[in-house]
């Protein structure tokens, strides 16, 4: 579980490329929190998630929706991870007054992150 200050969230090398170029996502809602699974396209690229698709960076993304905290839960027998980002949803979805009030579209927020594919 993470509780921090964001940082940075770019990757920047010869070959960095968007996350949705080796993975795929899918992303669920209760209240303030998000839930996004995220599954390599090819379970080599599993190790690769793991060392940059950190909590830090996550929080870091969701930063400026009001995101609070990050959990991630690794799924190594999927290659994927399951993130809990709380606080995301900008008051859910009977309160938020954005265009997506469910999250539904935030997996394609986390799949636009720059990770190096090297």
């Amino acid at each position: 579980m993470l509780q921090a200050e964001p940082t940075q969230t770019a990757v920047r090398s010869d070959t960095s490329v968007a996350l949705h170029q080796l993975a795929h996502a899918r992303a669920g809602d209760k209240g303030e929190r998000l839930n996004v699974a995220l599954f390599a396209y090819d379970p080599d690229h599993y190790t690769t998630l793991l060392e940059q698709v950190t909590e830090e960076r996550v929080l870091a993304l969701f930063a400026h929706r009001g995101a609070s905290r990050v959990r991630r839960y690794p799924l190594p027998n999927l290659a994927g991870m399951n993130f809990v980002i709380d606080d995301v949803l900008q008051g859910g979805v009977n309160g938020a007054l954005n265009l997506d009030g469910h999250g539904k579209t935030l997996s394609f927020l986390l799949l636009s992150m720059e990770v190096d594919a090297s």
